[in-house]
């Protein structure tokens, strides 16, 4: 059985914290700090799943976040499992880009370790997102 990859991106908000945790559970984590790069990465060998800090800015003219453009290509991997970080205050920008992509898991910050380790256990148990 090949070891599942986690992608962390902008990881400079909550991500980053939890490296240690995710190679513990058995992930084998790889870092982008560019969506861009991200977006290739996913299209060339999509992860098990993707670690992301959302926000949202109100100068932003045709999106509400900063993680569209990688959700997107993300929908075309049905394998990959999607966990967003978020500030409370950006819940309804969220709710927002959530209900046009697949997100499969959100998480408020500050994230509390056992919830996360929890959720990622279970995606470890049954990998592949329920249709």
């Amino acid at each position: 059985m090949s070891v599942p990859s986690l992608l962390m991106v902008n990881a400079f908000i909550g991500t980053a914290g939890y490296k240690k945790l995710y190679q513990e559970l058995g992930y084998t984590v790889m870092t982008e700090w560019s969506e861009r790069k991200a977006i290739s990465l996913v299209r060339k060998t999509p992860p098990a799943v993707i670690v992301a800090d959302f926000y949202h800015q109100t100068d932003f003219r045709d999106r509400l976040s900063n993680l569209e453009s990688l959700l997107a290509t993300a929908q075309s991997a049905p394998g990959t499992r999607i966990l967003v970080f978020f500030e409370p205050a950006h819940q309804a920008a969220l709710d927002k880009v959530s209900a046009r992509l697949r997100i499969d898991a959100a998480l408020p910050l500050p994230v509390q370790e056992d919830p996360l380790r929890s959720l990622l256990l279970s995606w470890l148990i049954s990998p592949t997102p329920q249709a």
